[in-house]
């Protein structure tokens, strides 16, 4: 009997968090044959053009269900309310929940520095879930995980305050992860509009930011999660990853 394929969870603030931060990388695993899940922490109501957060937060499941079919993820929906996340028991319990229902060897998290407090906040729930998803007497709709899965924090937007020690290399995957990004067109809209920002270009000048360091194209940068018990580390990334720390 083959093994099964690695699971691997990435946790999202918003919708297209994690295309952004971990597009280029889920690519590459799902191609190695990964099975990839995106969980998405809030419905994103309030990150569109438009005065009707109700039809915002449906255009954005759409364009996530899209991204993700597109990619060949699983999606997690939690619909948490946008801009008001925080760390409650019914925050923690759900992202417990998505660590039982996928299985994970490894899950991709935002930094516990970004600047934005969705993110933040996501960040720590998602740590914070990840012993107590194997705690068999922390009950939830779902069994506890049989082994703690090893964590990786994904680069900040902008890579502001955040220092990768793993860089997969993703030239192969840029232009695909840029189609993925455009999947999100009420965010890419969303950003010229309330920013001015060429949203597409600003994701490859992070992917062209992070690459400079080892004289590659396009990379993602990661750091790994240290605290006990240590159940992984950079060989659990896909093929094309580069160790960076000094």
């Amino acid at each position: 009997m083959s093994e099964r394929p690695i699971s691997v969870l990435v946790i999202g603030a918003h919708p297209d968090d994690a295309e952004i931060l971990c597009g280029g990388t889920m690519l590459r695993y799902v191609a190695e044959g990964a099975r990839v899940t995106i969980a998405i922490a809030t419905n994103g109501e309030v990150g569109g053009p438009g005065d009707d957060p109700a039809r915002i937060a449906a255009i954005r499941h759409e364009e996530a269900r899209a991204s993700a079919d597109r990619i060949g993820a699983d999606l997690i929906w939690m619909g948490f309310q946008d801009e008001m996340l925080f760390n409650t028991p019914e925050v923690r319990t759900r992202f417990i929940d998505a660590y039982r229902e996928t299985e994970p060897d490894v899950v991709f998290v935002h930094s516990t520095d970004d600047y934005h407090p969705d993110h933040r906040i996501a960040g720590q729930v998602a740590l914070d879930a990840r012993i107590p998803s194997a705690v068999p007497l922390v009950r939830t709709t779902r069994p506890a995980l049989a082994r703690i899965p090893h964590l990786f924090v994904m680069d900040t937007l902008g890579g502001v305050a955040f220092d990768p020690e793993h860089l997969v290399d993703i030239a192969d995957q840029q232009l695909e992860k840029e189609e993925l990004l455009r999947t999100h067109a009420s965010q890419v809209e969303w950003m010229r509009i309330a920013y001015g920002d060429d949203y597409i270009a600003d994701a490859r000048a992070q992917s062209e930011l992070r690459a400079a360091a080892a004289g590659l194209r396009f990379a993602e940068g990661f750091t790994s999660v240290r605290t006990y018990p240590v159940t992984g580390g950079p060989e659990q990334l896909p093929n094309g990853w580069l160790d960076v720390r000094s």
